[in-house]
């Protein structure tokens, strides 16, 4: 399977990347030898640091954060929680009846085109043999 091998191969280059970055070597888990078809090259670069001072900037004093205050809203009370919940109960209710109110009707009148349809389809035709 290709994909198999291209795996593998990712894992070793990604393997042979951190060693080269850390410094180490893992020996936890040795790296399985990538197919033939697949070389790893890895380049280790040296990277050197240099510091440079420089004069800072001229300071440039903000200017100070107005506090604000945090508008809460009133903690609420257990009667008013227990209404609110009513309401939105009985609202919940209305709907539910509404919705079951329609449905009957629906079903009312659909059964009533059937009927007609039958009454005034008459007779079945003979059946032909």
């Amino acid at each position: 399977m290709k994909w198999i091998r291209e795996r593998d191969a990712l894992i070793a280059q990604t393997l042979a990347f951190v060693q080269s970055v850390t410094g180490k070597k893992d020996d936890l888990h040795p790296p399985e030898s990538p197919p033939a078809a697949f070389a790893v090259t890895t380049e280790i670069v040296t990277v050197q640091a240099i510091a440079i001072e420089t004069d800072p900037p001229p300071a440039v004093s903000p200017p100070p954060p107005q506090a604000r205050p945090v508008q809460v809203p009133p903690p609420r009370t257990g009667g008013d929680f227990r209404t609110e919940m009513q309401a939105r109960i009985a609202n919940f209710r209305k709907h539910q009846e509404r919705f079951e109110r329609e449905r009957e009707e629906y079903c009312a009148a659909t059964l009533t085109k059937v009927r007609a349809a039958i009454r005034d389809a008459g007779p079945p035709p003979p059946a032909a043999k």
